[in-house]
């Protein structure tokens, strides 16, 4: 049974670092996330992304202006010779004020709704499977999956750490700069497994 990688989107394939990502234009692959994401593809994982777009709900972009995003940093990624194999988004955000969107929902990271769905699309090894972002909300999201976690300092993952982590009720399994030497360090836990 294959073993699936969760990755969040922002802060962890792409900088989001110049605001949100609200245009195809506005999307900037990590230079090391083709390279990162390719090496998962060899190895024969699942490579899953799981994003919060809650701009939809707050009326910056539309689900097609994602769509979009997602059809360009797929793209960006073949280029390189990398492939994702399934992209979830959640539209929702209960301070929006986009209806349908502005409601407290499932698919919403912590929440597992993304989760669920790939689990009944794809079948694959939870106890072998991970996710990786930089925000705890992602941490939470792979706990709670029964995934084992991977902060990474990326994106807002560096700030969240060291400014929030004395709230945090789950620490992440592991944490690492950024999303190449997470894979660097699943390759290693898998060769002692």
């Amino acid at each position: 049974m294959k073993k699936a990688i969760f990755l969040d989107r922002d802060g962890t394939i792409n900088d989001n670092h110049g605001g949100y990502v609200n245009k195809p234009d506005d999307l900037m692959l990590y230079p090391f996330a083709a390279e990162a994401i390719s090496r998962l593809n060899k190895a024969g994982f699942l490579v899953l992304v799981v994003t919060n777009q809650g701009g939809i709900a707050r009326g910056y972009l539309t689900p097609q202006d994602v769509e979009a995003i997602h059809k360009k940093m797929i793209a960006d990624l073949l280029v390189q010779g990398a492939h994702i194999d399934d992209i979830f988004f959640s539209p929702y955000y209960l301070k929006g004020h986009i209806k349908p969107f502005d409601i407290q929902h499932q698919d919403r990271k912590p929440d597992i709704g993304m989760f669920n769905t790939a689990r009944e699309k794809y079948n694959f090894n939870i106890k072998g499977s991970y996710m990786i972002g930089d925000k705890y909300t992602d941490i939470e999201f792979g706990k709670k999956a029964g995934l084992k976690t991977i902060l990474l300092l990326t994106g807002d993952g560096e700030e969240e750490f060291l400014q929030k982590r004395s709230g945090w009720a789950s620490k992440p399994d592991y944490i690492t700069p950024d999303l190449s030497s997470a894979v660097n360090l699943i390759f290693k836990l898998e060769q002692n497994d």
